[in-house]
């Protein structure tokens, strides 16, 4: 599904804690036009239950997310997906963003969109956890995707669960 503008608008102010970023919205995150919405993805409940938000939301609260020092931006803004093979990744955009707004931290929300921004970096590909390299100032964390496609596997990078990673990553980033 291509358009013309963003699919899913930037969630992003100035001097954010954490900007979280996925590699691009998925089919029904774009026709429900709100972030994480697909079926099984975990990515609002792993928000409370790692301890980033104090109260529950949910997808219809992304445009609140900043009252929380949090921020919501994809790698590709102008289409949406179902895989993330063949992307028109848009690192270079990223960046821009992140200079402009200059959060402490930049959570990538897969392996793949951290992949993405390594690569634009000239870094070796990230495995999951905080990384020993910047993204236009802001530290790096890569956590597991929230999405339901990633979801029983017997561990993530040596976790037990995805919930271990993002509490982690939670207590790092306050």
């Amino acid at each position: 599904m291509a358009v013309a503008g963003p699919v899913l608008p930037d969630r992003l102010v100035p001097g954010l804690r954490v900007v979280f970023c996925g590699t691009a919205p998925g089919l029904v995150s774009a026709s429900r036009g709100h972030y994480y919405a697909g079926p099984g993805n975990r990515f609002w409940s792993l928000l409370y239950e790692a301890g980033f938000v104090p109260e529950p939301l949910t997808p219809g609260d992304d445009d609140r997310v900043a009252e929380y020092g949090i921020g919501l931006t994809d790698l590709v803004k102008t289409m949406a997906q179902s895989h993330d093979k063949g992307l028109p990744y848009d690192a270079e955009g990223l960046e821009a963003k992140v200079t402009v707004h200059r959060p402490a931290w930049i959570a990538f929300t897969s392996k793949e969109a951290g992949k993405a921004a390594a690569r634009y970096l000239g870094e070796r590909p990230p495995g999951l956890g905080v990384q020993n390299w910047t993204f236009a100032g802001a530290r790096v964390v890569v956590l597991p995707s929230p999405s339901g496609r990633n979801q029983g596997r017997a561990s993530y990078d040596g976790r037990a669960s995805r919930l271990e990673w993002w509490a982690e990553a939670a207590r790092l980033i306050g």
